[in-house]
């Protein structure tokens, strides 16, 4: 293997130990997956808001987002509220529960990376962004679209969302 591949490589491993400890502390702290923590931080930024606007604000799909809202709920960190004109409509807010959550939650890897990657020139995130997803497609091709949380154990265990 030539040398310029095993940096790639391990590079790659640095990045997946990473957020799986950072999964794991996570965890640990505050008994949420990163996917449900983000989830919860998107509520947090303001009022009630629909599964629909969550889940296209994460970039994920409608159903993964129910996943989520049902674990949430059976955690005791959501509460839900049927529309009042539009009855299909849910409407999510937090439990004080989740907000006590949220006051403890470390900065995980999501936070530090967001951080660090809006300091970075333009030229710099679009180069990234272009690599990575080069990357990803080498990898697995017939892959289509992910959402952007890093979980390195989720292809292992799908029901930890």
């Amino acid at each position: 293997m030539e040398n310029r591949t095993k940096r790639a490589l391990t590079a790659m491993r640095k990045i997946l130990r990473t957020t799986d400890l950072n999964a794991k502390a996570l965890l640990a702290e505050t008994g949420l997956t990163p996917s449900q923590l983000i989830f919860l931080q998107m509520l947090e930024e303001g009022e009630e808001q629909t599964a629909g606007h969550l889940a296209a604000r994460m970039g994920i799909t409608q159903a993964t987002a129910t996943v989520l809202i049902h674990k949430l709920e059976a955690l005791g960190m959501l509460q839900r509220r049927k529309g009042e004109t539009d009855r299909r409509q849910v409407w999510l807010s937090l439990t004080p529960r989740a907000q006590d959550i949220l006051v403890i939650a470390p900065d995980g890897v999501h936070a530090r990376f967001n951080e660090q990657f809006l300091a970075l020139e333009d030229w710099e995130q679009s180069m990234l962004i272009a690599s990575l997803e080069r990357v990803a497609a080498m990898l697995a091709p017939e892959i289509g679209e992910a959402a952007p949380v890093l979980e390195a154990e989720q292809t292992l265990v799908p029901d930890t969302l």
